[in-house]
């Protein structure tokens, strides 16, 4: 069946995607010849923000076509089952690799991605270039008044910005020929839509030859942010890559199943992705296992943060003193580090130390001693429970430790190490261990060291799922723990 054009641009526009080879231009070629990075199957550019935004532009301003889709991990687990999603990134001329997620998922296929291409930082640079180049942009999605909002914010920021039109993502289907009869009279050269993943992709792909604007782009919910609806996580937690926390925390009952759900399904399909881009080694396993570790520590600091609270209050109406113990620890490879606790002692603990060193029960090279005159009523309770150990969370998700991972030691104890206790310092401590979950305190420290070593020799993913398991009892029973 012949398709009908409206006009002979959009016939042009419709023969530009059915031939790209037939259109293409100097501007064009240099987007296609911009580094690519493999990763699931999809070709993602390696750029920067700044030469994406300039490039898009020129091309909308010399009359060439595109559209632009964003990946991040919540795309590439939609993309698994919905095969409509699929093909409209397939089809789709350039994809944009967005968050900590893909970054993840190129390190441990061992490529780079460059840097993070994501839509909120790629927006007020894309607004710069249009304004420079006189490139009318129309903004399409979000709640009544919210793309309205992200237009004049734009505009505040880039007066000779022109915003050629605004619509809110929602109608009927009766409605859709009026909404791209509204976009195509704007005159607009730039259309974001903002209508969530994978809405806008498949909506995109199968109306695109009827808009008669040079580029396109799905968007997600870049305008809620820039309309001042939803506040943007601090600068730092961006930094980290850990603004899907932020998110999380915002709108927990919305993103429950997309961040604490989805994470680990997508941290599983980059580490199936890695075996098969590359022969993989026990690195790669080991990357794997790490960036688990922050996620896990960043979902359950903010699942306990109410548990922190109570334990902290607990603690300062004891006796006054500071609610957390910090103490210097070894870590891997003989890095000393910071190790964060709750306070389970008397605040001059180490100082009363040497009065009491000759009662440990444990040998010369750890001391442990079950009735400790320095440990508060609190700090007993903690140490039963093990509640003490938590805020080590926070070494987790900064990297100094792992969930599971021979016990970080003391310099003291390290300098008294034998040659063979010394492997238990090639990998990072961690929260628990195999020792830990089979008598703690109770284990002695040559078998400790064992356990620690063959741990490292043969670690895996399942190995420390089994682990993880297993302290759930040897928490509850409290064995050892004093």
């Amino acid at each position: 069946m012949l398709k009908r054009f409206d006009s002979e641009a959009q016939f042009e526009l419709a023969e530009a995607r059915s031939y790209p080879g037939a259109r293409f231009t100097p501007l064009r070629d240099t987007l296609r010849q911009t580094p690519r990075a493999r990763l699931f199957d999809l070709d993602l550019m390696v750029s920067t923000r700044a030469h994406v935004a300039e490039e898009l532009v020129a091309m909308a301003k010399s009359g060439e076509c595109a559209t632009v889709q964003f990946i991040n991990a919540h795309c590439v687990n939609v993309a698994q089952t919905n095969g409509a999603y699929r093909e409209a990134l397939n089809r789709a001329d350039f994809l944009l690799p967005d968050g900590s997620g893909m970054a993840i998922a190129a390190r441990l296929a061992g490529t780079e991605l460059g840097e993070n291409l994501n839509g909120t930082d790629l927006f007020p640079e894309l607004c710069r270039s249009a304004a420079q180049r006189g490139q009318a942009i129309f903004l399409l999605g979000g709640k009544n008044g919210v793309a309205e909002a992200a237009g004049q914010a734009m505009r505040k920021r880039y007066p000779a910005l022109t915003i050629a039109g605004t619509r809110h993502g929602y109608w009927s289907a009766s409605e859709e020929d009026a909404v791209v009869a509204q976009i195509n009279a704007s005159g607009a050269a730039i259309v974001l839509v903002g209508l969530g993943v994978p809405t806008q992709e498949i909506w995109i792909d199968r109306i695109r030859d009827r808009l008669m604007a040079r580029v396109v782009m799905g968007v997600g919910g870049l305008f809620d942010y820039y309309s001042g609806r939803v506040p943007r996580a601090p600068g730092a937690m961006r930094q980290i890559g850990c603004e899907w926390v932020w998110r999380l925390a915002q709108e927990p009952r919305r993103l429950f199943a997309r961040y604490v759900l989805g994470n680990p399904r997508f941290l599983a399909a980059a580490a199936a992705h890695a075996w098969q881009a590359r022969d993989l080694s026990g690195a790669v396993s080991l990357a794997v296992k790490h960036a688990v570790d922050r996620i896990t520590a960043a979902v359950a600091l903010l699942v306990l943060a109410p548990l922190f609270l109570l334990v902290g209050a607990a603690i300062r109406l004891e006796d006054g003193g500071p609610v957390f113990f910090r103490q210097t620890r070894i870590g891997a490879n003989g890095q000393p580090f910071r190790m964060w606790k709750f306070r389970s002692m008397v605040i001059d603990a180490e100082s009363r130390l040497a009065a009491i060193r000759a009662q440990s029960e444990r040998d010369s090279t750890c001391f442990k001693m079950k009735r400790d005159p320095r440990v508060t009523r609190v700090g007993a309770l903690l140490r039963r429970l093990s509640l003490d150990e938590l805020p080590q969370l926070i070494n987790i998700f900064a990297g100094e430790m792992s969930v599971v991972g021979p016990r970080p030691a003391l310099p003291r104890e390290v300098i008294g190490y034998q040659p063979d206790a010394r492997a238990r310092l090639l990998g990072k401590p961690g929260l628990t261990c195999t020792w830990q979950v089979s008598g703690r305190a109770e284990v002695p420290f040559e078998q400790q060291v064992e356990l620690d070593v063959s741990y490292l020799r043969s670690r895996s993913l399942l190995a420390d799922l089994a682990l993880i398991l297993r302290t759930v009892p040897a928490v509850i029973t409290a064995r050892g723990a004093y």
